[in-house]
């Protein structure tokens, strides 16, 4: 794949900036993100939010594989790695270059950590994304894996077979098996933190601190005198 789009682009290729929020599941990142999305839309900015395994492409053929429990590791890994290139050539890398704030709810770094967890070698899926630009910001909350589930489980009754990492065989209990799985996968993010650069927030503080966090961040960016000088351009 790493030939999509013939010249792996950097940062310096775009006028776009590119958010991502990576975190285990309830971990809250989707609700920032959202937060995030609307407060730039309200400052006049060009938003453009995508999700990680929504492409129309793949959406039907991962939910087909996931409903009958047959994806193996590597399948599921490739599953998602067409997926995200479908998002990215279509959606993200197009968007970016036309000065767009692409907002990601879940990067590469997701395929980081939960493929290797399922077994998957860590350099092998590496190379599978090695045609996605780096984000200019990677938020990553972190969370207790026992306030996740308990968040998942507010919203609906029971875990889902992937999610709790069933696959996997590593408990015959789906709650006991989402807790050694998520808690493997936070390992995983940890490692990731110095080296990928993860701007690290408390998933467990209020929602509004949250934010504050996030916008704070994003305000140096909105700025700074290229960025200003860009969107004035944009809205001529």
């Amino acid at each position: 794949m790493k030939n999509i789009n013939q010249k792996i682009v950097t940062q310096s290729d775009i006028d776009g900036k590119l958010i991502v929020v990576e975190g285990i599941d309830g971990s809250g990142k989707s609700t920032q993100i959202h937060l995030l999305d609307k407060w730039l839309s309200y400052k006049g900015i060009n938003v453009f939010k995508t999700e990680w395994n929504s492409s129309e492409m793949v959406k039907e053929i991962t939910s087909k594989g996931k409903k009958k429990g047959q994806l193996t590791p590597t399948t599921f890994s490739l599953l998602h790695a067409t997926d995200f290139a479908d998002r990215y050539e279509r959606h993200i890398l197009p968007l970016l270059r036309a000065g767009y704030f692409v907002l990601a709810d879940r990067y590469v770094f997701t395929a980081f950590a939960r493929d290797v967890v399922r077994g998957c070698n860590p350099s092998w899926v590496r190379k599978v994304y090695n045609f996605a630009i780096k984000p200019h910001f990677t938020f990553y909350f972190r969370v207790p894996v026992d306030i996740a589930v308990d968040r998942i489980l507010v919203g609906r009754p029971k875990l889902k077979y992937y999610e709790a990492g069933m696959d996997l065989n590593l408990s015959n209990d789906e709650y006991e098996s989402y807790r050694i799985f998520q808690g493997r996968i936070i390992e995983q993010y940890d490692t990731m933190v110095e080296t990928e650069g993860f701007t690290v927030i408390d998933g467990t503080l209020d929602i509004e601190e949250q934010q504050k966090m996030v916008r704070n961040k994003i305000m140096a960016i909105l700025s700074s005198s290229k960025y200003k000088q860009m969107n004035i351009k944009q809205k001529k």
